[in-house]
């Protein structure tokens, strides 16, 4: 078991909550569409959170993914009205989690176990709930407490101060590689959830442990 490690702090979407489980409520209102709708607006949903970091302009994550759902339903031509647009909001209060989480993270329950994600409190309290992963986790930290996203160090640096740890102390576990890049940039232990089983990017590291699930964390923080 690697002992230096204390707490394992997990990205929220795309690790423990599915973003494109609202692909069901975009094909109630866009029949057909809701595959494409729901890439589009992910695509845009971080894009513009990584442009508001660069520009040191930051809206919460609420406000850039009601932006993000906007664009994509201009961009396929699909009509996003004040009522739709709120209907299509709600979703993203209500993710389905990965089938894997709830029992991956009783087999992880002799790690203090913590979300660190670029959600709003409002948005995070919600999927958890939502989820029914109440009482799982010792800490919730949002980037809305820095003002600025991920991969920005000083969102990393949340967790240290959040739980009271060394980053030494601390495995980072995230599907998005960009995310793990920004957790193993600042000094973390990490570890690569490739649901997508997509190549890691070029960005000049590399993830301590590649899985295609959490059920193969539970092995990877053994060895």
């Amino acid at each position: 078991m690697k002992t230096e490690i204390k707490a394992l702090v997990f990205d929220a979407y795309g690790t423990l909550f599915d973003v494109h489980s609202v692909i069901s409520a975009c094909d109630q209102k866009f029949p057909g569409q809701g595959p494409i709708l729901s890439k589009a607006w992910r695509a845009k949903q971080l894009e513009y959170t990584w442009l508001r970091s660069l520009m040191g302009r930051y809206e919460d994550f609420w406000q850039v993914t009601e932006s993000a759902l906007v664009f994509a339903c201009e961009s396929l031509g699909l009509p996003c009205p004040t009522v739709t647009r709120a209907e299509l909001m709600q979703a993203y209060l209500h993710l389905q989690p990965f089938p894997e989480v709830s029992q991956a993270l009783k087999a992880l329950s002799g790690y203090s176990r913590a979300i660190l994600s670029n959600g709003s409190p409002k948005m995070l309290q919600a999927a958890v709930a939502s989820a029914g992963l109440q009482g799982r986790f010792s800490h919730v930290l949002s980037v809305d407490e820095v003002k600025i996203y991920k991969p920005s160090p000083r969102v990393y640096q949340l967790a240290c101060d959040g739980m009271g740890l060394a980053g030494t102390a601390i495995g980072f576990v995230s599907s998005n590689f960009w995310d793990v890049v920004g957790a193993k940039n600042f000094g973390f232990w990490t570890c690569w959830v490739n649901r997508s089983k997509v190549p890691q990017d070029e960005l000049g590291f590399r993830p301590d442990a590649v899985v295609p699930d959490l059920t193969g964390l539970v092995d990877a923080v053994k060895v």
